[in-house]
């Protein structure tokens, strides 16, 4: 009988899914976390004023798939949370992403919505770029030199510490610009919270017979990797390999969880500061499940290099170094023996429902091609 053992590295979405799915399939697993804790950058916790707070910055869980929505449905109920951002430039609350109201806003106009492509192409015209190589040509050619100064320039500086211009194009399609009067961040037509929280979701995934869950536990300390017919690694690419390409960059975060005595901080959840302050926004909590309390919570967020890896930093570089790793990557891929998942370990920004997407679709051929 072939060895059913396998080793998951990390409880994040990644991890869990793919425990998931190999206990599911009758695999014994064994999932071992660093943290003290399940659910990832995803955890969530209740605080001492009863609030549901994100641990590592705000997640909504946002798809265009519905197979991915029954997914993690089967796990928890979710509350059908459409999450909406403003905007502080040049001293007043602007909606984001840019749509109709905030163009009227800006340049003090009153456009239909049938012409705002036409007022956008008059916005971008001068310095538009057919083929943009870096992000910010690419924003520019979307919204004009002035809209990018006044919400993205500066924002993308204080996120990355570099010029804009020196970022993959790659980020810039991340950048929604509405035509219409859609305030919603995201348009997915799935979207929502966990009722009970991510971390009660991912517990609820590894919730199996077959699945061990081991926390406080470095991948790299263990001496007897050997042993598992397979590992899914889902921590840092660079680290996997001992550097031996050399170092990937990430972005951390410096969050700052403060409690207000008032019922409300802010009008909507999240509120970008592109120009102005050192945070690049400020979060309410409350507003994602409907908690009630007389006072508040919200976390101000500011980058820096040196910390828990949040970010890739998609420049030429790194992109570069990665497809070095990556090949390393193919090789033990295609021999059984490991499966590297998620946004650290394959070095891409994926949002929570393409990281479980992928993992699905990783661990199900495995299991077809290694039975």
């Amino acid at each position: 009988m072939k060895n059913k053992e396998i080793l998951i590295v990390g409880a994040g979405f990644a991890g869990a899914t793919c425990a998931q799915i190999f206990a599911e399939s009758g695999f014994h697993v064994r999932v071992i976390e660093k943290h003290q804790h399940v659910g990832g950058h995803c955890y969530d916790e209740v605080n001492e004023l009863g609030i549901n707070i994100h641990t590592y910055g705000p997640h909504i869980f946002h798809t265009k798939r519905h197979d991915i929505w029954e997914y993690v449905n089967r796990f928890s109920e979710f509350i059908y949370y459409q999450h909406r951002v403003l905007s502080y430039a040049e001293g007043q609350l602007l909606p984001f992403p840019i749509n109709r109201d905030t163009l009227c806003r800006v340049f003090g106009v009153d456009i239909p919505t049938y012409k705002v492509s036409e007022f956008l192409q008059d916005l971008v015209k001068k310095d538009f770029v057919a083929d943009p190589k870096n992000f910010r040509d690419a924003v520019v050619s979307q919204v004009g030199i002035t809209l990018y100064e006044m919400f993205f320039e500066k924002y993308t500086m204080k996120q990355w510490e570099c010029d804009p211009a020196e970022l993959s194009v790659e980020v810039a399609k991340r950048i929604p610009v509405r035509e219409n009067r859609d305030d919603r961040y995201f348009s997915d037509q799935y979207q929502g919270i966990p009722t009970h929280g991510y971390s009660k979701l991912i517990a609820s995934m590894l919730d199996h017979p077959n699945i061990v869950i081991d926390l406080g536990i470095d991948y790299f300390s263990l001496k007897e990797q050997e042993k598992y017919r397979l590992i899914v690694y889902t921590g840092e690419l660079d680290q996997f390999f001992d550097y031996s390409e050399g170092n990937l960059q990430y972005r951390s975060l410096k969050l700052v969880f403060k409690n207000f005595d008032q019922e409300f901080y802010q009008q909507v959840a999240t509120v970008n500061y592109p120009n102005d302050y050192d945070w690049t926004r400020i979060t309410e909590f409350k507003h994602f499940l409907g908690e009630h309390s007389v006072k508040t919570t919200v976390c101000f967020e500011y980058p820096c290099k040196e910390g828990e890896p949040y970010y890739i930093v998609s420049n030429k570089q790194n992109l570069e170094l990665r497809e070095k790793y990556m090949k390393k990557v193919k090789h033990l891929e295609d021999s059984g023996s490991h499966l590297f998942i998620g946004r650290l370990a394959e070095y891409t920004y994926y949002n929570m429902d393409q990281v479980i997407a992928q993992a699905i679709e990783k661990s199900r051929v495995w299991i077809i091609n290694n039975s």
